[in-house]
């Protein structure tokens, strides 16, 4: 039985909300049939109070063995370092003791969302609480922990990056750290089964990409990249691939995407819905690209694009459809 304790930091409790959306199965039955036992979750567990305190308690003083500390939220250490910006209620300690507490007891620790893993939105702006991930502060190393520090299992924080995370997402790592199989990592330590892989991949507006027939409002069905931000071709998630519920993304949704799984997020030097460009060209291009070879692709495909794609572009739905040849 692997054993797993749950603290919400300092966030808006949207990644446990995401994971209530896992299906077939459901997340409580899914932990149940990887033989994980929760410990304690504050929103989803009957227990509190007292009983919540006895059982930190005993986690914190090694009585019960904790397999995997999974932490939502950044963490608030203002003022001053103290980190009573947060308190955990009734146990007289703020979040940032605990979390430091029991990821020392953890043979695993994992940050769920950007906000535990980088700082993300709780971090914004002038950051008052000074909030920073768990080894991360934004795109550095060491946030609550130092760079160097390692689990029980010699394994540096888990960041299952993401606002919200997708509830797969949480569920492979946890699944696969239940049964002892090995978790590849990337550079910002996210697992690579999802960050092998970029939003642009399985993105319906992937044809509108293609001949750079871009859309110019967001009720437009056309490529968002030229005009309104979006930077599906530089943010890693399998979005697209395995979309919320069997069929939502944020742009299978008409919204661009905001590259949430990524540092500083939050803190883009544009508004989001806005492509900055220099001398019309977007600065934002695809990571693995030469600009030069983007513009004379991008230069061939507009000239190249048929009028149904370029009338679809700017409607709101398809009010062109494919023409389909009869068979001889």
């Amino acid at each position: 039985m692997t054993t797993l304790l749950w603290l919400q930091a300092s966030g808006c409790g949207g990644c446990t909300m995401s994971l209530l959306c896992a299906e077939s199965p459901g997340v409580l039955d899914l932990l149940a049939d990887a033989g994980i036992r929760l410990l304690w979750h504050p929103a989803l567990s009957v227990e509190t109070g007292a009983e919540a305190r006895a059982i930190l308690q005993d986690v914190a003083e090694g009585r019960i063995p904790l397999d995997i500390l999974c932490v939502e939220g950044a963490i608030a250490r203002g003022p001053a370092g103290t980190g009573r910006f947060q308190m955990l209620s009734g146990t007289g300690h703020s979040l940032m003791h605990w979390a430091s507490l029991l990821a020392e007891r953890a043979r695993h620790v994992v940050a769920v969302g950007t906000c535990a893993a980088y700082g993300g939105v709780t971090a914004a702006g002038g950051n008052p609480t000074d909030a920073v991930g768990l080894q991360y502060d934004g795109a550095h190393p060491g946030g609550l922990l130092p760079p160097e520090w390692r689990s029980g299992s010699g394994e540096p924080v888990i960041n299952v990056a993401g606002c919200p995370t997708h509830p797969g997402w949480v569920t492979e790592t946890l699944m696969m750290l239940a049964a002892g199989e090995a978790l590849p990592l990337d550079a910002y330590a996210r697992p690579r089964f999802y960050a092998d892989h970029l939003v642009h991949h399985g993105c319906p507006k992937n044809e509108f990409y293609e001949y750079k027939a871009s859309a110019r409002e967001l009720s437009e069905i056309g490529c968002m990249m030229e005009n309104l931000g979006c930077i599906g071709t530089q943010a890693v998630g399998d979005c697209n691939i395995r979309p919320w519920n069997g069929e939502g993304s944020c742009t299978r949704g008409g919204y661009p995407c905001i590259n949430c799984t990524a540092p500083q997020f939050e803190d883009p030097s544009h508004a989001f819905i806005e492509t900055p460009k220099i001398a019309g060209i977007p600065v934002g291009l695809p990571t693995d690209m030469p600009k030069a070879w983007f513009m004379a692709l991008a230069s061939l495909s507009k000239a190249a694009t048929p009028p149904r794609i370029g009338a679809n572009a700017h409607a709101d739905r398809v009010i062109v459809p494919p023409t389909l040849r009869k068979p001889r």
